[in-house]
């Protein structure tokens, strides 16, 4: 119940105030901005006021990218198993249950078939919000299959990460998905078929180190976290300050990291150029 004071000073009842329905507004965690949800999400998820990228997950990227969001999705009902019987605050297996139901996905990644501005292409994006964006079995395997179907159809491979690095759940046999990727990608160099790797916030462990920086071009979203260790754990170990914005695409770009650092607005257009570029001696063949 609320109240009112009266020119005579007496506090009076009125009608319950009614609650703003959570959602209709979005708060950027960069320079507090508030926008409407809807304008956030025309906006590409994107802050109008100081360009705050907010991570988005695979179906917004294929929203994005694919001509009118239209795609084929590659391996869909893939899941991961638990072969090291792995337990610790919840057994692996319920933690799994948890994700998919939390999440409505299947692992931390999808793959899709379709067309990029009129230009065929594999697209393999990570989601970060499945167990942190975390490399595991399913992850490794779809991306293989992914770069399977890029070589069978003689079309480019497009990744976009968004990981905490490897999948502490299913031990060695998560880190063993590094080199079964970069064979992968091996295969594809050999083929001819270009292969452009994304990186957006954060890209990180395991990931960093194998498919995330084994593209033709590597680019990253502004202001992405991109790294092995993160920058806490890199300051506690060599004891010293770090460099501004250290592990930011804007300081991997100076230092050689990166090829180039694209706006999400422009990231469509630039891939189309990229692709219309790399695809060139493919199409002749």
């Amino acid at each position: 119940m609320w109240f009112k004071r009266t020119k005579e000073g007496i506090l009076t009842s009125t009608a319950e105030k009614k609650e703003t329905p959570e959602g209709l507004w979005y708060k950027c965690p960069s320079c507090k901005g508030i926008v409407p949800t809807e304008d956030h999400a025309k906006a590409m998820w994107v802050c109008p006021s100081c360009g705050f990228h907010e991570r988005i997950g695979s179906d917004e990227y294929f929203s994005l990218l694919f001509d009118d969001a239209a795609f084929k999705e590659l391996n869909p009902n893939m899941t991961s198993a638990d072969p090291l019987g792995f337990s610790d605050s919840k057994p692996y297996p319920a933690r799994i249950k948890a994700a998919i139901g939390s999440t409505g996905l299947k692992d931390a990644i999808k793959t899709a078939f379709g067309k990029l501005d009129g230009k065929e292409v594999v697209i393999a994006c990570m989601d970060f919000k499945f167990i942190g964006g975390s490399m595991g079995t399913v992850v490794g395997e779809k991306i293989a299959r992914g770069i399977d179907h890029s070589i069978k159809n003689k079309k480019p491979f497009i990744l976009i990460s968004k990981s905490g690095g490897a999948r502490m759940m299913e031990g060695a046999l998560s880190l063993m998905q590094m080199a079964k990727t970069s064979a992968k990608l091996s295969l594809l160099s050999k083929a001819g078929i270009p292969y452009i790797s994304v990186l957006t916030d954060p890209t990180t462990g395991g990931v960093t180190a194998s498919f995330a920086m084994l593209g033709d071009l590597n680019i990253a979203e502004p202001n992405a976290l991109i790294g092995f260790a993160g920058p806490r754990v890199v300051k506690e170990t060599i004891k010293a300050e770090l460099p501004e914005g250290f592990q930011r695409s804007e300081f991997l770009l100076e230092k050689g990291f990166l090829d180039q650092v694209v706006h999400r607005h422009s990231l469509k257009s630039r891939l189309s150029s990229f692709l219309g570029f790399l695809s060139g001696p493919l199409s002749k063949k």
